[in-house]
């Protein structure tokens, strides 16, 4: 396999995480850490972390949008329990 092909289906892999995330909003993250060790703020903080690494400036607000699928503060208050 090609180093393309492979970043490419690493990157529809994590975007289907993060849409299995979203159809699962009733797991809160604290159910994720306990579990994996990891939950969507550690998910947003790695994405703008690599982004850095390319010098690429994220906000850590643009990068749980992207992990969230909507802004943060919206996210807390429709499914944080």
């Amino acid at each position: 396999m090609n180093e393309n092909t492979k970043k490419e289906l690493q990157s529809a892999t994590f975007e289907r995480l993060l849409k299995h995330l979203d159809e699962r909003k009733d797991v809160q993250n604290i159910d994720i850490m306990n579990l994996a060790g990891f939950c969507r703020n550690c998910l947003s903080r790695w994405y703008r972390e690599e982004a850095e690494k390319k010098n690429i400036s994220i906000s850590d607000s643009e990068a749980r949008e992207h992990v969230y699928g909507m802004p943060y503060p919206e996210w807390k208050k429709k499914y944080q329990k």
